[in-house]
């Protein structure tokens, strides 16, 4: 078994954080077929992810997501290709959604 770890801090709050995982899960349901479930919780939620070869978890943090999973035998040869392509998703959510929190309204010229 593979075991894939990523950290990445953000300063999204947990509102926002909790909209970029609740997308990600989204977006891993459709192209990777895989089971997901939120356990919210006052500081942080857990996503749980799952299906045949893979299980493992999102920690949404006001601050910080981490995310753990084990692969099986058979996908345990391509870590480092679904570990790539794991932080490229997410890294392209957490990019989109900061990019959308900088966005300052400029006022209307009378």
């Amino acid at each position: 078994m593979a075991d894939i770890h990523i950290h990445r801090e953000h300063r999204l709050g947990l509102a926002k954080a909790r909209k970029v995982a609740w997308a990600w899960a989204e977006q891993v349901e459709e192209q990777f077929d895989m089971e997901c479930s939120v356990l919210e919780g006052e500081s942080s939620d857990t996503v749980e992810f799952k299906r045949s070869g893979v299980q493992g978890t999102l920690t949404v943090a006001a601050d910080h997501f981490d995310l753990n999973a084990k692969l099986g035998f058979l996908l345990g040869a391509f870590s480092k290709t679904i570990e790539g392509e794991i932080e490229k998703n997410l890294d392209a959510l957490l990019t989109k959604s900061a990019a959308k929190a900088s966005v300052k309204k400029t006022p209307k010229k009378q």
